[in-house]
C-alpha cells in the first residue's frame, strides 16, 4: 500500500441536520469516474469520510462519532479549519486528475445540497522513496512505523466491531505548518535528538537499519537514553502511548513562504490518534516547530460497488 505521489484534500459542509443520505449518490458518481468519467485517470482513487455531526445523526455509539478535542495550538484555529462534515481525498500520480475528479464529486452535491460549502482545500505532493518511506520537509524520513500486510491492516486499521462500519475506518486530516528555517537552523545532532533518527538514512539512534525496531530502553555509558525523552520516535511510540499503529500517510505542501505537511492518518479507533498526539504535545520536542492550521475527524465507510452503494449499512 505504497501511497501515491499526490493528493488533494477537500473540506466541505453540509447544511441541516446532517442527513448523510447523499452518500449513495456520491459513491455513484466516483465509480463512473473510475470507470472512465475521467480521461486518464490512472491510478486515482478517493476516500470519502462523513464527519462527527454526520455520523451522530445516523448513531452515536458509531466509531468517530465524537469530534477530535483540542490539541497544542488548536485554540488558534479559524472557525472554518476546525472540522467538517464530509472528507473528499484525491490521490494519484497525475496531480492534474485530482481537482477534476474533486470537482465532479462536488458537482454532484450541489443538487441534493444546494447550500453545502467548501470550508478548505489543500493539495500535496511526496518525494521519491521506497516502502512508502519519504522525506519531510525537515529532511527527515517519514513513514516508517505504520502497520504492513494484511494482518497488521486488520489489527490497527479497520473496524471491526460493528457490522454497520466493518472494513471502514476513522481518519485524521490535520495541515501543519512547518517552520523549516529554524529545524534546520540547528546542529544536526540536535535535529536528531529531536527526531531520534539519523537524518542520514533514517535509522534509529539506538542502532540498526531504517526499519528496525526502536530500542526505547538503550542507554549510553553515562546512562542517558539514547532515543532522547523528548525524541519525537520516542513519544510517538505505541509502547509509550498504550495504543495500536496508524496507517499514517504525510504530503508535504508549499505555498509561498510557508511548508508545511498534510497529516493523514487511519485507525481503527479515534482514540488511537488522540493518545498518541497528546503524548507529542507533552513530551515531542518537534512541536515547538510544528503550528496546526486546520483539523478534522472522519468516519470512512466500507467499501462499495454498484450493487452495494455507498454508505449503504449506514442508511437501512
Amino acid at each position: 500500500m505504497v501511497p501515491q505521489q499526490f493528493s488533494l484534500t477537500v473540506v466541505v459542509d453540509v447544511p441541516g441536520a446532517g442527513d448523510p443520505s447523499f452518500l449513495p449518490a456520491l459513491g455513484d458518481q466516483l465509480l463512473t469516474l473510475l470507470d472512465g468519467g475521467v480521461h486518464d485517470a490512472g491510478d486515482l482513487t478517493v476516500t470519502i469520510g462523513i464527519g462527527p455531526r454526520l455520523v451522530a445523526a445516523v448513531d452515536g455509539a458509531l466509531p468517530a462519532a465524537g469530534p477530535l478535542p483540542a490539541f497544542l495550538g488548536d485554540a488558534e484555529l479559524a472557525s472554518d479549519r476546525a472540522g467538517g462534515d464530509l472528507l473528499l481525498l484525491a490521490s494519484g500520480s497525475d496531480p492534474v486528475v485530482l481537482p477534476k475528479a474533486v470537482d465532479a464529486l462536488l458537482a454532484v452535491l450541489s443538487a441534493p445540497l444546494p447550500e453545502g460549502k467548501e470550508r478548505w482545500r489543500q493539495f500535496g505532493f511526496r518525494g521519491p522513496g521506497a516502502d512508502g518511506v519519504v522525506r519531510n520537509a525537515f529532511g527527515f524520513h517519514d513513514g516508517i512505523v505504520v502497520p504492513r500486510g494484511e494482518a497488521e491492516l486488520r489489527e490497527n486499521v479497520w473496524v471491526q466491531e460493528d457490522p454497520r462500519v466493518a472494513g471502514g475506518t476513522v481518519a485524521v486530516v490535520r495541515r501543519l505548518r512547518m517552520d523549516t528555517r529554524a529545524f534546520t537552523a540547528l546542529p544536526v545532532a540536535e535535529q536528531e535528538s529531536a527526531v531520534g533518527r539519523r537524518r542520514s538514512d533514517g535509522a534509529p539512534l539506538s542502532g540498526g537499519g531504517r526499519m528496525a525496531e526502536v530500542d526505547l530502553t538503550a542507554k549510553t555509558a553515562d546512562g542517558q537514553y539514547v532515543t532522547p525523552l523528548g525524541s519525537h520516535a520516542r513519544a510517538a511510540h505505541p509502547s509509550t502511548t498504550g495504543s495500536a499503529l496508524m496507517l499514517r500517510r504525510g504530503y508535504s505542501y508549499a505555498e509561498g513562504d510557508e511548508t508545511g505537511l498534510m497529516f493523514i492518518s487511519f485507525q481503527r479507533d479515534l482514540r488511537t490518534f488522540v493518545a498518541t498526539q497528546h503524548r507529542l504535545d507533552e513530551q515531542d520536542a518537534m512541536m515547538r516547530f510544528v503550528t496546526p492550521t486546520a483539523s478534522a475527524s472522519f468516519l470512512v465507510p466500507p467499501g462499495f460497488d454498484r450493487d452495494r452503494p455507498l454508505g449503504a449499512s449506514l442508511l437501512e
